[in-house]
């Protein structure tokens, strides 16, 4: 079972940036794939991006193409979600989750281990 942390998340106004962070412990971490995903209050949790196990493939959702980007360092068993152009729109809890063994897909169901999640709050 891979334990996650998120740092890094905070209070930021329209158009900065804001560089997410997860910290995984074990020793495994290099095998899994990686997801963040977002939970805005009144909405439903949305998939935000996708790593691959060697951080050579990403995957974004269309709302933040082009404006975050996800990065890995297996040395350090972290994962990266850079924020920027941030709107109020993005405003939300963030959190990164471990793709199970054998699943595809970005359904939230497909991940088997959670982070607690960090704060995003963008002002207008």
């Amino acid at each position: 079972q891979v334990q996650l942390v998120e740092s890094g998340g905070g209070l930021v106004q329209a158009g900065g940036s804001l560089r997410l962070s997860c910290a995984a412990s074990g020793r495994t971490f290099s095998s899994y794939d990686m997801a963040w995903f977002r939970h805005a209050p009144g909405k439903e949790r949305e998939f935000v991006a996708l790593i691959n196990k060697s951080g050579g493939t990403t995957y974004y959702a269309a709302s933040v193409k082009g404006r975050f980007t996800t990065s890995r360092d297996n040395a350090k068993n972290t994962v990266y979600l850079q924020m920027n152009s941030l709107k109020p729109e993005d405003t939300a809890i963030y959190s990164c989750a471990v793709r199970s063994m054998n699943r595809v897909g970005i359904h939230p169901a497909n991940f088997g281990s959670w982070g607690q999640g960090t704060q995003v709050t963008v002002s207008s």
